[in-house]
């Protein structure tokens, strides 16, 4: 099956406790197939990665915030995976966003993709949960970018992701 190219632009929602909103997805086609994702989606027509960016937050949050609070990139990603039958070859891009505890509180996830839950994760709970988290090694990668203040550093590319054939 030959997939479809996909271009994200992913969010790393950090709170005043430096904790990372997380949502949970499935696999409706593999039964125990779960997963965490960060915030963020496609780039629509027209659109460039900060303006998608925006936008998959307030869709997916209803946080609305201004593309200035948005981060330069700071990682990339390739990743190749299957969800609901379908194959799918995807670059993303990660930009960090703070908010405030108000702003936190105020987080409202009711987008289909996270019908399985949202949770704030501590850097120590991404670190030590057994739990499917994507991108692999969030914890330390998290970690690095948070210790690193501002300005952040140049983009770092996570890799190239086949995650059909790593489950873990």
């Amino acid at each position: 099956m030959t997939p479809t190219k996909r271009r994200t632009s992913r969010v790393l929602l950090v709170d005043d406790r430096d904790r990372l909103l997380l949502l949970c997805g499935r696999d409706p086609r593999r039964p125990g197939a779960r997963w965490w994702f960060t915030v963020g989606g496609g780039v629509e027509d027209g659109e460039d990665y900060v303006r998608a960016a925006v936008r998959e937050v307030r869709e997916e949050t209803a946080l609305v915030l201004a593309a200035h609070r948005l981060s330069p990139v700071v990682w990339t990603r390739q990743a190749v995976f299957s969800v609901d039958g379908h194959r799918f070859d995807q670059y993303e891009e990660y930009r960090l966003a703070r908010v405030t505890a108000v702003e936190a509180r105020g987080v409202e996830v009711t987008t289909e993709e996270a019908r399985y839950g949202h949770h704030w994760w501590s850097l120590d709970e991404l670190a030590t949960t057994e739990q499917t988290v994507r991108p692999k090694r969030l914890a330390s990668h998290l970690s690095a970018v948070l210790a690193a203040g501002e300005p952040l550093p140049a983009p770092v590319h996570l890799g190239d992701f086949d995650e059909d054939a790593d489950s873990g």
